[in-house]
């Protein structure tokens, strides 16, 4: 059975990102271009963080050479890529015994500098990283007018219990 700070928390990860990407693919053409970049960037780097991170704590090259994509994605790829991601570190989550969220990853950052964290480390740090960006990148629909997808805890667990 997952530990449910950790399962609570990337669960959250998974609900705010589907509403981020709802939001965004419902009101890109109210966005300039340029705005429209940004968002997309933003939206971008949260995904590759998150690919990178999965991939350290698969133990697995990732293949980027930096917190970004060489080629920037349209917002269709990056959302059905966000998804399948989420679902990996909710089942990946789900699998790890308590014991396993204090188990250190050794690997090395995109600009060559090595780290330690352990897995819970990682996982906290995915979901805060995604937090700050869909933020970001919330700021530029507000500014138009458009409210923000709920993004907090209580939201997503008001939420839960709704649909229970």
């Amino acid at each position: 059975m997952p530990v449910q700070p950790y399962s609570n928390l990337i669960r959250l990860k998974q609900w705010a990102d589907r509403g981020l990407y709802e939001m965004v693919e419902g009101n890109l053409d109210r966005l300039d271009a340029e705005e429209a970049h940004i968002v997309t960037r933003i939206l971008d780097h949260i995904h590759a963080v998150d690919r990178i991170f999965q991939h350290h704590l698969q133990g697995l090259p990732h293949g980027l050479k930096g917190p970004r994509s060489e080629v920037l994605p349209d917002i269709a790829t990056l959302a059905a890529s966000t998804r399948a991601v989420d679902t990996w570190y909710v089942d990946h989550v789900d699998g790890l015994s308590a014991a396993e969220f204090d188990q250190p990853v050794d690997f090395t950052y995109t600009n060559g500098n090595s780290m330690r964290m352990t897995c819970g480390e990682i996982l906290l740090h995915v979901c805060l990283h995604g937090t700050y960006h869909r933020g970001n990148a919330g700021i530029l629909f507000q500014r138009k007018g458009v409210a923000g997808p709920r993004d907090a805890m209580t939201d997503y667990l008001e939420a839960m219990a709704l649909a229970a």
